[in-house]
């Protein structure tokens, strides 16, 4: 089964995002997501191949947001796709059948759509409010949740979804009684001065009860 803590990276410059990628390996992240808007297609290339040595180096998932063809060129492990990315089955063509392809929803319609088309897990948000990503869908909340994994349970749709958005630590007990699967953060990696310690917290809530 997947990890359940995701990083998703950030960083205005290939230096910026290096850096803080290596940290969150350094301090125990072992699921890597690139996410590098707004940037040309040659810095976009130069950090996916730096990311890929090492996630390879720390044995870490590797996962590009949004761009299928760089996730086939640089042979990531997957992919992590939006409402208005490519849709699921012509990436799936693209990347073959064992590569890992996220989705994004925000509602169980989306759930639904998304998981038809195949997708191996889910990023359902946002949480709550968050700096992190500028055109904000509809805040879901711990009801929004509950609501729309009770509908995954009722229709026996057994994909694993990650909550996203606005995250804190105290936040992840009660988020993991709805039953997600764990969850996926930017900002609260990238802005703590003690990775490590805040990894190991992450890592004991989100494992609290899964029986090794």
């Amino acid at each position: 089964m997947y990890n359940k803590l995701q990083y998703i990276s950030q960083g205005n410059t290939v230096e910026q995002q290096l850096q803080n990628i290596q940290q969150a390996l350094d301090a125990g992240c072992d699921w890597i997501q690139m996410r590098f808007k707004n940037q040309s297609e040659k810095n976009i290339f130069t950090l996916a191949e730096a990311t890929k040595i090492l996630c390879e180096e720390y044995l870490a998932n590797f996962i590009v947001n949004d761009n299928v063809p760089l996730a086939q060129q640089i042979v990531a492990d997957g992919v992590h796709l939006g409402l208005t990315d490519m849709k699921i089955p012509e990436a799936r063509a693209i990347l073959g059948a064992t590569k890992i392809i996220g989705a994004t929803a925000n509602t169980f319609e989306d759930v639904l759509f998304q998981t038809q088309n195949g997708c191996d897990y889910i990023g359902l948000g946002p949480f709550q409010f968050t700096e992190t990503k500028e055109k904000l869908s509809p805040i879901l909340g711990l009801e929004g949740y509950t609501s729309i994994l009770n509908k995954m349970k009722i229709e026996n749709i057994p994909t694993p979804v990650y909550a996203i958005g606005g995250i804190t630590l105290e936040n992840i007990e009660s988020l993991m009684t709805t039953g997600i699967h764990g969850i996926a953060v930017s900002g609260m990696i990238t802005k703590s001065n003690q990775k490590e310690k805040l990894i190991q917290e992450l890592n004991q809530k989100l494992y609290a009860n899964v029986i090794v």
